[in-house]
């Protein structure tokens, strides 16, 4: 295989509509292993509208992973093992406001956490500390290249928001959906803040394309949020996805060079001299050109 480590790629993480993209070509599913254990899937190789670019299904082929399974240090190592620069995570969130209506695409610019997962949310710890900066969680440079592609593709699209990260796997009780709606939160999901803290330790430019599918159930004349709901609207939702996609990647730039790409350079508190060979050997990837 060509050394992939030399070629930028861009990374996708969604679902079956997303790698079954027409024009999507040179594709070979990879298995790759990683220190944190397995990823959901296999990953997609090829190329896309002349980009080198790589798929992971999030909850694997077929669904078959929940929300709190998921082993995001695993997914986020194996995009970068494939060398992987910017990720675009293709998402279904439920909307908390009335603006945003089923099938309305979201470009969060923030995130509220509402898990129990801070360990399993980042690659560090056991003799190695760091701190990224994690103010602006989203790489502004990608989310306004995804916010172009919307408007050129004629997707109804809103700059900005908070995304609230639950854990699910249920759904929002309605005091919950209605505490979040009045706190004037935009979205809710259950899988992109893992995803994004790891990218930024992973130094890989992160943006969300969250895809309305529902109201939640704060909003008392509107259905409550069902699987049947969700899966109706993602497929609606799919084409529109693959759409914006096509259109971002020649606006992507050909190399990294933002701020996420060197996210660790200052974030890193231990003495390089009393770092565990072991976790050394761990975070070799993430951490050599810091050594």
């Amino acid at each position: 295989m060509k050394n992939v480590k030399s070629v930028p790629r861009v990374g996708v993480i969604g679902g079956t509509g997303l790698y079954e993209v027409e024009g999507f070509s040179r594709q070979k599913w990879v298995k790759v292993k990683t220190p944190f254990g397995a990823p959901s899937d296999d990953l997609l190789t090829g190329e896309l509208c002349g980009r080198p670019v790589v798929f992971l299904p999030r909850h694997g082929r077929g669904h078959r992973i929940s929300p709190g399974e998921l082993n995001h240090r695993a997914n986020i190592h194996a995009l970068k093992q494939l060398g992987v620069s910017w990720i675009i995570s293709v998402s279904a969130v439920g909307s908390l406001q009335d603006r945003y209506r089923p099938c309305d695409i979201v470009l969060p610019n923030q995130f509220l956490d509402r898990t129990k997962k801070s360990l399993e949310h980042t690659y560090f710890g056991a003799g190695i500390v760091a701190h990224v900066a994690f103010a602006d969680p989203i790489c502004e440079e990608l989310r306004q290249a995804l916010l172009l592609s919307c408007k050129a593709k004629g997707a109804r699209a809103h700059d900005g928001g908070t995304y609230v990260n639950m854990e699910g796997p249920a759904f929002s009780t309605r005091a919950e959906s209605m505490a979040n709606h009045q706190a004037g939160l935009d979205v809710i999901g259950m899988t992109n803040l893992g995803e994004a803290k790891c990218a930024r330790e992973a130094e890989i430019a992160y943006a969300t394309m969250a895809m309305v599918t529902d109201y939640d159930c704060w909003k008392t004349d509107e259905a409550h949020v069902t699987v049947e709901t969700i899966i109706a609207n993602l497929r609606k939702n799919a084409a529109q996805a693959q759409a914006v996609l096509k259109d971002v990647l020649p606006r992507i730039p050909a190399q990294p060079g933002c701020a996420c790409h060197v996210a660790l350079k200052n974030a890193i508190m231990t003495d390089r001299k009393l770092w565990p060979a072991k976790t050394k050997t761990k975070l070799k990837l993430l951490i050599e050109k810091y050594a």
